[in-house]
């Protein structure tokens, strides 16, 4: 029989002021619209695939195609005044690329802000430039933001990122990820005193990072982090050889981790281009 899995608690604050990516409360009723401003990247996951023109995957990285800022704004108002216009609260960037590498989607955040003040403004992130970021994005108004989190394993990490770009460097091996893991958690700390509602994602990598998850879940928590994610591997890329965690796996991480921060399980794992009521 399958022990009861604790969920932490999903009535904070934080959960609740109408984000369907943070919240389930609001399904049906609430949606989001996320703007593909963002297509370089400096940092290479070894499962992570961009593809443009892809109509036909749902996954992180895919989109239909990159749009300027203009266009992205040009992107909400037509969502916005359309028949789910009401619905749609949210309005965040996820890529397809890393957003804080990306000029464009500064750009588009300040325009959004200033035409539906209303909306609230998201970001994913793998959390690099973040410490360097985060006045910017709390000057601008982002309330929300996910982090990327793998692991705190310098070596793991070296198994998980190809390279990490620092400082005009191609860094390679741990000590590339360790550049990595100490802005991630730098970063995290201070979206939190910032007052941002923060979600971790983790994506589970059977034999790779799936035995450490319960002190990064502890570390993440001590840094200021409301909700956890661990999202099964797709495998693709340079892990399309590592098959995806079982359901049995997904559960149990969740379930563990479910003692120290509320536990996301509802994410679809959406393109970068996603507009919708969840």
């Amino acid at each position: 029989m399958q022990k009861e899995c604790t969920r932490g608690n999903m009535n904070s604050p934080h959960l609740n002021l109408g984000h369907p990516c943070f919240s389930t409360k609001g399904h049906g009723k609430t949606g989001r619209i996320h703007l593909a401003v963002a297509p370089g990247c400096n940092i290479s996951c070894n499962y992570c695939v961009r593809k443009f023109d892809c109509a036909n995957e749902s996954r992180p990285g895919v989109t239909s195609r990159v749009q300027n800022s203009e266009e992205a704004l040009q992107t909400v108002r037509k969502a916005k005044a359309s028949d789910i216009g009401s619905k749609l609260t949210v309005v965040g960037i996820a890529g397809p690329g890393e957003p804080l590498a990306n000029k464009a989607t500064f750009e588009t955040l300040r325009g959004v802000k200033r035409d539906f003040p209303e909306m609230i403004l998201c970001i994913s992130t793998n959390g690099l430039l973040l410490p360097e970021k985060i006045e910017e994005l709390a000057e601008i108004g982002v309330s929300h933001i996910t982090v990327t989190i793998n692991t705190l394993d310098e070596k793991i990490g070296a198994k998980i990122y190809s390279y990490v770009r620092w400082e005009e460097k191609t860094l390679i091996g741990p000590d590339a990820a360790r550049i990595l893991i100490n802005n991630q958690l730098a970063g995290l700390e201070l979206a939190s005193k910032a007052g941002m509602t923060i979600k971790v994602n983790t994506v589970l990598m059977p034999g790779i990072n799936d035995q450490l998850l319960y002190s990064l879940g502890m570390e993440i928590k001590k840094r200021g982090a409301h909700l956890h994610n661990v999202m099964p591997l797709i495998p693709q890329g340079k892990l399309a050889h590592i098959k995806a965690p079982t359901q049995e796996l997904l559960a149990n991480s969740r379930c563990i981790l479910g003692s120290l921060l509320p536990q996301m399980t509802h994410c679809q794992q959406c393109r970068a281009d996603a507009i919708g009521v969840l």
